[in-house]
């Protein structure tokens, strides 16, 4: 898939792991949207790389219609990298009581519905391209986490929803074969994003001497290399990657 002068949407486009990807995309001589809820962030970042920015929650239909019409009207939409997403810690009883259920469904609803929403209308528009050289229509790529196989206590909520990528993606994939479009997960483990960064540095330090090999934290960069090589090679559909440095989640 070819990524100079196609039509790229990021969601969580606006920081972090969707900053990252962005920002490549964009060296690249793609044409970015960023959708995001951090408006003053995500319209400097797409300024920055020649984007354009439209707020959106991913977890609304409206919100997610918007942005597929914004990056139609920037040319052939071929790619959609879902970055958008949650991370609440809470325990399923802890000391004051049982697990919040409104946290429970929102990080569900944020998480899950919200990269199954941006999916299925981005490959809506894509399954209506003239296909690639390579017959392709279109790549999908969803941010799970190494907690949807190994979850940490206080992650219920954030475990189930990144299970749940987990698991449709091979069924997604399968779904949209006829159509040229593959669809694809990468799993991190310990990155440095702001929701990591919002931690105590010593937490973050002995979060980064955890990870076996490189024994530090992953970057935005790292998440962009690896989204870049799947947009390109068209052998890759239907699985999840782990890119974690080979760590294995403790309880705690």
């Amino acid at each position: 898939m070819q990524i100079k002068d196609r039509v790229f949407i990021v969601t969580g486009g606006a920081s972090g792991l969707g900053e990252g990807t962005a920002r490549m995309l964009a060296e690249h001589g793609a044409k970015v949207v960023i959708a995001d809820m951090q408006s003053d962030k995500g319209e400097a970042v797409a300024a920055e790389i020649g984007g354009r920015f439209v707020r959106c929650d991913v977890s609304q239909e409206a919100d997610g219609q918007a942005v597929v019409a914004a990056a139609l009207e920037l040319g052939k939409l071929v790619g959609l990298v879902n970055c958008a997403g949650i991370a609440p810690a809470e325990k399923t009883v802890g000391k004051n009581g049982p697990h919040a259920l409104a946290v429970f469904e929102k990080t569900l609803r944020v998480n899950l519905l919200g990269s199954f929403n941006m999916i299925r209308l981005a490959a809506d528009a894509m399954a209506k391209n003239e296909p690639e050289a390579t017959g392709e229509r279109g790549v999908l790529i969803s941010t799970a986490s190494v907690a949807a196989y190994d979850g940490q206590i206080g992650q219920a909520a954030y475990s189930a929803s990144k299970g749940g990528v987990v698991g449709m993606t091979l069924p997604i994939a399968r779904d949209l074969a006829r159509s040229g479009i593959r669809n694809m997960t990468i799993a991190p483990g310990i990155f440095g994003t702001p929701m990591l960064f919002g931690m105590p540095q010593d937490v973050q330090d002995a979060l980064a001497a955890s990870v076996p090999f490189p024994s530090r934290l992953g970057t935005p960069a790292d998440y962009a290399k690896l989204a870049k090589h799947i947009i390109e090679n068209d052998m890759l559909n239907g699985e999840v990657i782990r890119l974690d440095g080979a760590i294995r989640l403790a309880p705690r």
